[in-house]
């Protein structure tokens, strides 16, 4: 499981602390104590803030706390890894 502040170069999934707010597309203010999922493979962009990104993206980002960030990475990495699945925000029926 990647957790990080600052995702890697080459991840596709991770689990990191939710900034208090994104300027110019890097972390600023702090971070809160809740975690989001963001997923390139959804089309989420890290360098957004929550609340720019799509309702949809949303719903896989959370926040969730910390245990139940775990779940939904671990639940969210499930549905990319089904054979054949192209899964993508509008078909998805519970991030977590």
């Amino acid at each position: 499981m990647a957790t990080d502040d600052q995702p890697r170069h080459g991840w596709t999934v991770v689990l990191r602390r939710q900034p208090a707010r994104i300027e110019e597309g890097r972390p600023a203010g702090g971070y809160s104590n809740v975690f989001e999922i963001i997923c390139r493979e959804c089309g989420d962009d890290p360098g957004r803030d929550y609340r720019e990104v799509s309702p949809k993206l949303q719903l896989v980002r959370g926040p969730y706390p910390i245990t139940n960030g775990v779940a939904a990475y671990e639940k969210h990495l499930e549905l990319h890894q089904q054979p054949g699945a192209s899964y993508r925000p509008e078909t998805m029926t519970n991030a977590g």
